[in-house]
C-alpha cells in the first residue's frame, strides 16, 4: 500500500518523506487556505519535494472551467493527478484529459455503483471518502470492501484510493482489504506509530 499525505503543510511533508512514508500527496484547496498557503504555490512546492503523484483538485464546477483549470494544475509539477467528482461532467472531463494524457482520480465516491462507473471510464484512481459516510451512519469501510471486490471480479485497473480517513484503524482496514493507497492526514500517520507497550517502554527508558 503507499501512503499520499493529506495535507498541504509542507513541514508535514518532508517529516513523511524523512520516514520513508511520502509516496505522494493529496492536496485539497481546503487544506491550503488552512496552511495559510495559496493553492498553486502548495502544488509546485510539494510537487518538487515527492517523487510520487500529487493529486490536486480544480476549484471550478462546470466542465468547461474544470478541464481549463486541470491543464493549467498538470503544468504545475511532474506527475499530477487531477480530482474529478464521479458526476456525469466529471468523467466526461476525465475523458478529455485521457487525450491529454493527464491523470485522473474520481473523488467524492459513495458509493460502489459510482466506482464501477468510474472505472469504466478508465479513471487512474477512484477514492471512495469514507470519513463522510461513517458520519452519516454508513460504514465507510464497506464502501472499499465491495469496490475491491467489484474491480478483481473484473480485472478494472483503476487503482483503489482510499480517501477522507478519520483515524488509524481506517487505515489498517484499508490495507487488509487491499487497498492500492491511502490518503493520511498528518495526525493519523503519526498515530500509526504509537502503542500502550511501545510507549510504556519508552517512558521506562526515560526514567
Amino acid at each position: 500500500m503507499r501512503f499520499f499525505l493529506d495535507s498541504a503543510n509542507l513541514e508535514d511533508a518532508k517529516r513523511a518523506r524523512d520516514w520513508g512514508l511520502l509516496d505522494g500527496v493529496w492536496l485539497s484547496p481546503a487544506a491550503a487556505e488552512a496552511a495559510g498557503i495559496e493553492y498553486r504555490r502548495a502544488v509546485r512546492e510539494l510537487s518538487a519535494l515527492t517523487d510520487g503523484p500529487v493529486c490536486v483538485e480544480p476549484g471550478s464546477a462546470d466542465a468547461k472551467g474544470m478541464y481549463k483549470e486541470a491543464r493549467e494544475l498538470a503544468k504545475l509539477g511532474k506527475d499530477i493527478v487531477v480530482q474529478l467528482p464521479t458526476r456525469p461532467e466529471g468523467l466526461r472531463v476525465a475523458r478529455l484529459l485521457a487525450q491529454d494524457q493527464i491523470a485522473v482520480c474520481a473523488s467524492a465516491c459513495y458509493s460502489a455503483a459510482q466506482a464501477l462507473i468510474a472505472a469504466k471510464s478508465n479513471v487512474a484512481y477512484v477514492a471512495p471518502a469514507v470519513g463522510p459516510l461513517d458520519e452519516v451512519g454508513s460504514i465507510g469501510m464497506d464502501l472499499v470492501e465491495q469496490v475491491i471486490r467489484i474491480y478483481d471480479n473484473y480485472g478494472f485497473q483503476t487503482q483503489i484510493l482510499v480517501a477522507a480517513l478519520r483515524n488509524p484503524v481506517h487505515v489498517l482496514d484499508a490495507a487488509v482489504m487491499g487497498a492500492d493507497v491511502a490518503a493520511i492526514p498528518p495526525a493519523v500517520l503519526e498515530q500509526l506509530f504509537r502503542h500502550p507497550l511501545a510507549d510504556e517502554l519508552l517512558a521506562g527508558r526515560r526514567e
